[in-house]
C-alpha cells in the first residue's frame, strides 16, 4: 500500500497571503482541521490548523508579580495581580492579527511524503510524538498532489483486517 492509494485528492490549499480572518472563517466551515498553505506557484509552503489559530488568540500571561515587603519581615512576599481582559483580550488580538497573512501563523518546514511513499514512511510521521502531525501532505516537486490523514491510515488499515 502507498500514500497514493491512501490520499485525499481533491485538496483544498489556502494561499500564504490570504488572511487570517478569511481562513478563519473557511476553516469554520470545513470538517476538517487544517489547510495546506501554498505559494503562487502552487508550491506547498506550510500547513495552517486550528492549534496555530488557538495559539494566536489563547490569552497570554498578564499576571504581574509584584514584591511586597513590610516591616517586620525581612524577606519581600511577591503578590500576583492578573492583568489580562478575558473575552476583550482574545476580541482585541482577534481585531490585531485578523488582516495579517496566514503565513504569519503557519507551521513550515512540513513533513510530507510522495505518491509512492509506502504506508510505513506515512506511519512513521503520523505515530512520531515530537510534532503530533494529524494530516501529511502528498508532494509531486513541491506541489501538493494529495493529503492523507490518520483517519485515512486507520480506515486503509481496518479494511485491509477485514477483508
Amino acid at each position: 500500500m502507498q500514500a497514493r492509494d491512501l490520499m485525499t485528492a481533491d485538496v483544498e490549499t489556502v494561499h500564504e497571503d490570504d488572511e487570517i480572518s478569511d481562513v478563519l472563517r473557511l476553516l469554520a466551515s470545513r470538517e476538517f482541521t487544517g489547510f495546506p498553505v501554498v505559494d503562487d506557484d502552487d508550491r506547498l509552503v506550510g500547513v495552517v490548523t486550528q492549534r496555530d489559530f488557538v495559539e494566536l488568540f489563547e490569552p497570554q500571561d498578564r499576571t504581574v508579580w509584584i514584591p511586597i515587603g513590610l516591616p517586620p519581615f525581612l524577606e519581600t512576599l511577591d503578590y500576583g495581580i492578573d492583568l489580562s481582559w478575558g473575552e476583550l483580550e482574545t476580541e482585541l488580538d482577534l481585531a490585531q492579527n485578523a488582516g495579517k497573512p496566514v503565513k504569519t501563523i503557519m507551521t513550515e518546514n512540513v513533513l510530507t511524503v510522495e505518491p509512492d511513499a509506502s504506508v510505513d514512511d506515512v506511519l512513521a510521521i503520523l505515530a512520531a510524538d515530537e510534532r503530533d502531525v494529524n494530516r501529511v501532505p502528498v508532494v509531486e516537486d513541491d506541489v501538493v498532489v494529495g493529503i492523507v490523514t490518520r483517519q485515512d491510515v486507520l480506515r486503509a488499515l481496518h479494511d485491509e483486517r477485514t477483508e
